[in-house]
């Protein structure tokens, strides 16, 4: 009786949402395909790294066909102690992971999206010097995995918006992606 009355309410809460014109995000027409059609360039550096791989899981990354857009990342990398004890040492830090992206088409160059991502996550500083290394490339992995999902989510609503154009600020150049040592957050 139990799972009668759950079934009922599960179809009356998708007869609601399919009444209000709901639709899941990557049904839209062309989110998924746009997604995996983004080539994505990082820093160098292991954070850079990791970014650039949960990107390309994220984005479903097709690796046979032509990239439409092409993706240039600039990290920045942040830590500041926390829970600082008696005698001055730190028992756990913040880690800060701040992301910026410029997306370029790549058959204008022209800019379709910028934005920064930042993220923070804390983790535990131990006694032992190896254990707090782990412990620090486990945030910087967990931030870069985090910015991915942010980045991917917001480029999905995007795409699924109709992808807007991004009107650039007076006097910047979008960034060049075949031009090695591009900045991209323009400065």
């Amino acid at each position: 009786m139990r799972k009668l009355a759950v079934l009922a309410a599960l179809s009356l809460a998708a007869a609601g949402l399919s009444a209000c014109g709901f639709a899941p995000l990557y049904a839209q027409p062309g989110v998924v395909s746009n997604l995996a059609a983004i080539d994505v360039e990082a820093p160098q550096g292991r954070t850079g790294f990791l970014l650039r791989q949960h990107l390309d899981d994220a984005f479903a990354k097709n690796r046979s066909g032509a990239p439409t857009y092409h993706m240039r990342l600039a990290i920045a990398e942040q830590r500041y102690p926390r829970g600082v004890r008696v005698d001055d040492v730190a028992t756990r830090y913040e880690y800060v992971l701040t992301t910026t992206y410029d997306l370029v088409t790549v058959a204008t160059g022209k800019l379709a999206k910028r934005n920064t991502v930042r993220v923070e996550v804390t983790y535990d500083s131990a006694d032992q010097p190896y254990a707090s290394i782990v412990a620090q490339q486990d945030a910087a992995d967990r931030a870069a995995e985090e910015a991915a999902r942010r980045i991917q989510m917001e480029l999905a609503v995007w795409v699924a918006e109709g992808m807007p154009a991004t009107k650039q600020p007076a006097g910047q150049k979008p960034v060049n992606p075949r031009r090695p040592g591009a900045n991209p957050a323009g400065a």
